[in-house]
């Protein structure tokens, strides 16, 4: 460990600049915008899952979909970088995660020079730390130049090297990563997961304020429910906490993380009215988007990739407030992004919700695997940034739903309904996905029973065509019992895979 934790010496260390000085080392890489932001194109443009490595020193048990790479190896990797980097010139950024009392980390980011525009984009998601000089927490260490495109993280000592790609999730990963795995050892549980409050009058006239946290895979459309105001007015309202990353106790409250959001940009439009204020802002910071010679975006444009990104901060989206915590996940959303029979949206019990996460269900977008988008995927907790035995984050979710009947769990789709060969299905839009949240939020929507999955489905919804969104109309009795089977041995499947799970969970999925 400690050979992992020893200092970056470098010929030259820009010790925390500003962004000033950040966009001006970048200047060689920027395409300015019509707005005066900054815009970059990267030669590796999505993660590289492949090629992510969980150091096996021995105090780690790695979970079924981790890859293990020896600490003798890792040790011959990381001492060939910290031998190049005695050459080269670096950058040494500081940047504090998390701001409550009980969670807050020091972040410490080394980079080679050539590549300002990555600290540039993460020092605009994270915070001022209390003091620069301490020892950090957390350290990345990012070489995009290496000549082997390799990314390990040591766990215990909460280190990352991120050799041979340009891209910037890689660095915001990194580090969420190690949070997560840190807290969960504190017992409870980092969440791929976006956060906000909804104010809202229930039945009776009465304002309530109900928190909300939102799973889901890159593309699935967390983001955008994440930001929207769900056309809430007066004293009702919105008030947006975070978009990736919450660390939640044994009591559903929050933790925030990040200063900052990280966002898809592909299909921006106005008719998202929150983020693309926030993306049009000249302190915005894009990468591999569309930019014209005269600083025209087209945000439409998928030349150089469907996985277009930006960073945009808190402060310039509407309907942020000064907070990043959430005092309590009244309502949990796994979202899910499929095309036949999952509603739009179900009501799960405990056991349930914690099969859905387990199951993580969508399809794989170009964020994650550009070679494979579009097919069906599945992924524990919609987070592949799990460090050890998934079963134990499925497990620990069961018990902190079980100590708090206060949290209801749902599954929504935003994909569509009805799809088979031939017949592309009925879409799910963005209104009727925050419609339905926001009648989650008031408690007035009427369920039913479904025979077939045994959670709840909506008899109806306010200002909802859920006859229109109902899948079990477009197919035979024939057709939608093969396609209930063939899920249902699906799910079955992926599920044994968890060694360790709660047969009360592997149970929930039957009837």
């Amino acid at each position: 460990m400690d050979n992992f934790r020893r200092k970056v010496k470098a010929r030259r260390v820009y010790d925390n600049p500003t962004l000033e000085e950040l966009r001006k080392m970048a200047v060689h890489e920027e395409k300015t915008t019509q707005y005066g932001s900054a815009s970059y194109v990267t030669e590796v443009r999505n993660r590289s899952a492949k090629h992510t490595y969980i150091v096996n020193a021995g105090e780690v048990e790695l979970g079924v979909d981790q890859k293990g790479i020896s600490l003798e190896k890792a040790n011959s990797i990381a001492n060939a970088v910290h031998r190049y980097l005695e050459e080269k010139e670096i950058i040494k950024i500081d940047r504090q995660m998390g701001r409550h009392n009980n969670f807050n980390l020091h972040c410490r980011l080394y980079i080679t020079k050539d590549y300002a525009r990555i600290p540039l984009q993460w020092t605009n998601m994270l915070f001022e730390p209390r003091n620069k000089n301490d020892e950090p927490e957390l350290v990345s260490i990012y070489v995009p130049e290496w000549p082997q495109r390799i990314i390990f993280c040591h766990p215990e000592a909460g280190v990352t090297y991120i050799l041979g790609t340009d891209y910037f999730g890689e660095c915001k990963k990194s580090f969420l990563r190690k949070a997560m795995y840190k807290f969960k050892k504190q017992g409870g549980l980092g969440f791929h997961a976006g956060s906000k409050v909804l104010r809202v009058k229930d039945g009776a006239g009465h304002l309530k304020e109900v928190g909300f946290i939102m799973f889901g895979l890159s593309g699935t459309g967390k983001t955008t429910l994440t930001m929207h105001d769900h056309g809430l007015t007066g004293q009702e309202g919105v008030a947006i906490r975070q978009d990736d990353v919450i660390m939640m106790n044994k009591n559903g409250y929050c933790y925030g993380t990040e200063n900052g959001f990280y966002i898809k940009t592909d299909g921006l439009d106005q008719s998202q009215r929150v983020l693309y204020k926030a993306a049009t802002s000249s302190r915005a910071v894009f990468e591999n988007i569309m930019v014209g010679d005269d600083g025209i975006v087209d945000f439409n444009n998928s030349e150089l990739t469907s996985n277009g990104r930006g960073v945009v901060l808190r402060s310039e989206v509407e309907g942020t407030d000064d907070k990043i915590d959430l005092e309590k996940a009244h309502r949990i959303i796994f979202i899910t992004r499929r095309n036949d029979i999952v509603p739009a949206v179900a009501k799960l019990t405990p056991e349930q919700a914690a099969a859905y996460f387990m199951l993580g269900e969508s399809i794989e977008t170009s964020a994650g695997d550009p070679d494979k988008a579009g097919q069906s995927k599945r992924c524990v907790g919609t987070n592949p940034f799990i460090i050890g035995k998934e079963a134990d984050e499925g497990n620990r979710l069961l018990e902190i739903l079980r100590a708090n009947p206060d949290m209801e769990c749902y599954v929504m789709n935003t994909g569509s309904v009805g799809s088979k060969p031939g017949q592309p299905g009925i879409k799910i839009t963005i209104q009727d996905s925050t419609n339905i949240m926001k009648h989650l939020a008031k408690g007035n929507i009427s369920w039913v029973h479904d025979p077939d999955w045994g959670y709840m489905v909506p008899r109806e919804v306010p200002e909802v065509d859920m006859d229109k969104l109902n899948p079990v109309q477009y197919y035979t009795k024939e057709e939608y019992r093969e396609l209930v089977e063939k899920l249902r041995t699906e799910r079955r499947r992926w599920l044994a895979k968890y060694k360790g799970l709660n047969a009360e969970i592997l149970q929930a999925i039957e009837k």
